[in-house]
């Protein structure tokens, strides 16, 4: 069988390959004092949360889509040559675990299996879980100071939703600075992924923008805030999560390499409620999104192009809505929109819980929260196939299929 080459040309295309990461150690560590420093509601019932993301992940194979897991990704990236110093180079400088204490810990860590080191990467690991005496008296000195559950690696439960750190558009991927503090240290971890695991490191792509050492400074992107929607346009949110820095700094990358030939910014307000584009729209088919018109209505449009003077690219704010602006652009005249359900109360309360934020396993079949009974009402009135997961314990973070799936391969459509 041919391995298809890596990138996403839709939103809507056939998905073929997928990245996801399972709810784990991470949300095992959540408790009422740390979940909202790491951006949840709430704690998770995680063995329920683990049965309904193993629900989801079988529903796509169902349709024939390759899922890989990060954990599983990240273990087999650690027993390549140069993989695990990669990322523990970064993990264990001074500025993230304090000094005295790296050196001591990369011996440590590299007497662990790449499973359990890679279990540790991304669920945390607590002074508690540290052997005693080691770190010259710097670890138990902390863990006396700060308690035993704090945190000498902080975890990462947000890599549930495997759609934010990094973002495949086209034929190339941007490897994202985050926003958050909490989520800042999940892009290394893809980021080695990419470089180095066999899958990745022999395949043909790009790096559009993040493959440095460079300090990002006030530059944030988010994959829930980009869609590679088809015709070589790119939707960009800006909110809540990306900044104006991140997304010059990635288009003008895309314009120098020819990778795009438009970028549609959705310029929104900064709220936790619509923190990202698909909390708040996405697409069904290649003519047809749902959306919360309470805040898609408000987006303000600002569109670039390739430059044809010397600045880095062209800038136009056009008068249109931004979904008129977006169905011109992609020459269907307009989209059919199918709103969040229910009454005003109804409608807030299904957009909270992620009833905009469906993923598409190929044009008109998308995958949403059993939770949402309104909007997916409508969805199928429409002509939409909803196939429902379970999402009692997997929103908890604020995401739904859409933001649980990072798309690695998934067609194009005809416009």
């Amino acid at each position: 069988m041919t391995t298809p080459p890596l990138g996403v040309w839709s939103e809507v295309g056939k998905l073929r390959q997928v990245m996801v990461c399972a709810p784990g150690l991470a949300h095992e560590r959540l408790t009422p004092n740390n979940c909202g420093e790491l951006l949840f509601d709430d704690v998770l019932w995680v063995d329920e949360a683990k049965k309904h993301h193993a629900e989801f992940v079988a529903k796509l194979r169902s349709y024939g889509v390759e899922v890989l897991e990060m954990h599983t990704l990240l273990e087999e990236t650690l027993a390549t040559p140069g993989g695990r110093d990669f990322i523990l180079d970064f993990k264990l400088l001074d500025r993230n675990v304090g000094v005295g204490i790296g050196g001591e810990l990369r011996h440590w860590f590299n007497e662990m299996s790449n499973a359990r080191l890679a279990e540790l990467l991304i669920g945390g690991l607590p002074f508690a879980e540290i052997p005693k005496g080691l770190g010259h008296g710097t670890i138990d000195a902390m863990r006396e100071v700060y308690g035993p559950s704090a945190f000498a690696l902080r975890p990462l439960p947000n890599t549930q939703y495997a759609r934010d750190n990094s973002a495949w558009i086209y034929g190339g991927v941007s490897l994202n600075p985050m926003r958050m503090p909490a989520r800042h240290q999940e892009t290394l971890l893809t980021r080695a992924i990419y470089n180095y695991h066999p899958r990745f490191a022999q395949a043909d792509f790009q790096f559009w923008y993040g493959n440095n050492d460079e300090e990002p400074g006030l530059a944030a992107l988010e994959g829930g805030d980009i869609m590679p929607i088809g015709k070589g346009i790119v939707l960009v949110g800006m909110g809540e999560r990306t900044t104006w820095q991140g997304v010059s700094q990635l288009a003008m990358r895309l314009f120098e390499e020819g990778a795009v030939e438009k970028i549609i910014i959705a310029a929104m307000a900064a709220d936790r409620a619509s923190m990202h584009l698909d909390t708040v729209l996405t697409f069904l088919d290649a003519d047809k999104v749902t959306a919360y018109p309470k805040v898609v209505d408000t987006i303000r449009p600002i569109v670039l192009h390739p430059s044809t003077s010397t600045a880095p690219f062209d800038v136009e704010l056009p008068t249109d809505s931004f979904l008129e602006v977006v169905a011109q652009a992609l020459g269907i005249g307009s989209f059919e929109v199918i709103e969040t359900g229910g009454d005003v109360y109804t409608a807030a309360r299904e957009q909270w819980d992620d009833a905009n934020n469906v993923v598409a396993i190929e044009p008109g079949v998308v995958v949403a929260y059993d939770r949402n009974k309104h909007t997916n009402k409508k969805l199928r009135a429409a002509g939409i196939e909803v196939i429902e997961i379970g999402s009692a314990e997997l929103g908890r973070g604020r995401g739904g299929g859409h933001c649980m799936t990072c798309p690695i391969v998934r067609d194009a459509v005809d416009y």
